[in-house]
């Protein structure tokens, strides 16, 4: 029976005899009241033909069953053995469905694995590594260099750096603008690091100050750090009232950036009083220093896990690892640096009386008046961010009335001579650096008095030539003739 049926259905196609069967199975199971709708909607299919119910038992019922536990159950059944029927033509297909299926729950698993790790947290590794900021404090201290510490402090702050490396390298500067950075430094919401380096560096003078203010010192092999007494800004010590009025003041405040760090206060002292310096070695060993440190890398490994004091409380350094990211000068900044350092400044009011005189002097030469009056102007902006004394200045101009003078006037060089003199006191004094400030060099002051007794020498020597030679030109020209 079994091989009967199984012969009569290899003449259909396997779409007509899979609906066959399922219309079969429905009216063979559905009640009485029902099986004239099934035949009817039979009958009017025309790409399904009307097959007469199948035998029960027979392999074609066993087939409709097992497609409609398909139908309903939407997952693949066990296929029957050979044995059960030759020709099983929806075999095939379920084991199509199933692989299907199992692509389905596969790619849904993906999909949904992706849209969760895409809504995760980022890995704590990635997120941990330290940021840290660092700032060159190199060369004198100035309103620029105050201006440059200042804003490296606020964007440190904004971009929520784990830290502020400074690297300090000094002779000293402006009083003023130091109690700018030590400001800027101690009220920093970004711990700060000081780090002397590199290796022949130096903390000297307002760098001791600047270097107590920050929340770790470290120091490179090979630097030092003290020498910090006040001075007058031609290099002379401050005496009198005043003296001990700077003195006292200094003392004070150096004192207080130690403690407030845990360092030596007694040896700061010393350094302000003294002007003692040492190694860093030394500061190590005296606790003037917090560590020593061959480069930046070994530095904030070093300081990693350290308790640091902060006006608000105490505060963890997490720097082991730090990707530093270096902030240097802009170039605007380093022109003005450069522009507004007391030597320079004295040597453009100079050149600029140069080019001015030899312009007066020799009219239509042009380039004489073009190049003083573009140092004349620099001379102004380098002036103007110096704190002038104006005692200096005023020596200065006394100066160069003095040699114009003596152009004008046949005084064989008794005006020029003062106005040597002038100028050798007007460049001494002209910038007011205060107490640990730096002002003239002292070489530079030689120099230039020497050049300008020689330039003026030059100038009045044509001046005298050209007065004793005869006129050839004019009445008194034909008079002679």
């Amino acid at each position: 029976m079994c091989a009967a049926t199984s012969r009569s259905w290899l003449n259909r196609s396997p779409s007509e005899a899979l609906m066959s069967s399922v219309a079969s199975s429905l009216f063979a199971r559905a009640p009485a009241d029902r099986a004239p709708r099934i035949n009817a909607w039979s009958a009017s299919s025309s790409w399904m033909p009307s097959w007469p119910s199948p035998p029960k038992g027979s392999c074609r019922r066993e087939e409709v069953a097992i497609g409609l536990i398909l139908r309903r159950s939407r997952q693949p059944s066990p296929l029957p053995s050979a044995g059960q029927c030759s020709t099983f033509y929806t075999a095939g297909k379920a084991g199509a469905y199933a692989q299907n299926m199992r692509a389905r729950h596969l790619l849904g698993a993906g999909a949904a694995a992706l849209a969760i790790a895409a809504f995760l947290p980022a890995p704590a590794a990635a997120a941990a590594v330290p940021r840290v900021e660092q700032a060159d404090l190199n060369g004198d201290i100035n309103t620029i260099m105050a201006a440059y510490i200042s804003a490296s402090v606020s964007r440190a702050e904004s971009d929520h750096a784990d830290a502020l490396l400074v690297v300090i390298n000094t002779p000293g500067g402006i009083s003023t603008s130091m109690d700018d950075i030590v400001t800027s430094l101690l009220n920093s919401k970004v711990p700060v690091i000081a780090f002397v380096y590199p290796s022949g560096a130096r903390a000297a003078s307002a760098g001791l100050f600047v270097a107590q203010a920050a929340d770790v010192l470290a120091m490179a092999p090979g630097t030092n750090i003290g020498s910090a007494h006040p001075i007058q800004a031609t290099g002379a010590d401050l005496t009198g009232d005043l003296g001990k009025k700077v003195l006292n003041d200094a003392v004070t405040r150096v004192r207080n950036l130690a403690s407030m760090h845990g360092r030596n206060p007694d040896w700061a002292e010393d350094a302000v009083r003294n002007s003692v310096n040492i190694n860093a070695e030394d500061a190590v060993r005296l606790h003037v220093a917090d560590l020593e440190a061959a480069d930046p890398t070994a530095l904030l490994n070093a300081v990693d896990g350290r308790v640091v004091p902060r006006p608000n409380g105490s505060l963890t350094l997490h720097t082991a690892g730090g990707q530093v990211q270096d902030f240097p000068m802009p170039f605007w900044m380093l022109f003005l640096n450069a522009l507004i350092d007391p030597t320079v400044a004295a040597l453009l009011i100079l050149l600029a009386a140069y080019g001015i005189i030899t312009e007066l002097t020799t009219p239509g030469a042009i380039l004489p008046g073009v190049v003083g009056g573009i140092a004349a102007v620099l001379a102004i902006v380098s002036l103007a961010n110096l704190p002038v004394n104006i005692a200096g200045a005023l020596m200065m101009l006394l100066a160069f009335a003095l040699f114009i003078a003596d152009l004008k006037a046949n005084t064989h060089g008794i005006l020029s001579s003062g106005g040597v003199l002038a100028l050798l006191l007007g460049m001494a004094f002209l910038i007011n650096t205060g107490p640990f400030g730096l002002g003239v060099n002292p070489i530079a002051v030689l120099a230039a008095a020497i050049f300008t007794t020689g330039f003026f020498v030059f100038f009045i020597r044509k001046v005298w030539a050209a007065r004793r030679r005869p006129v050839t030109t004019g009445a008194e020209a034909l008079l002679g003739s």
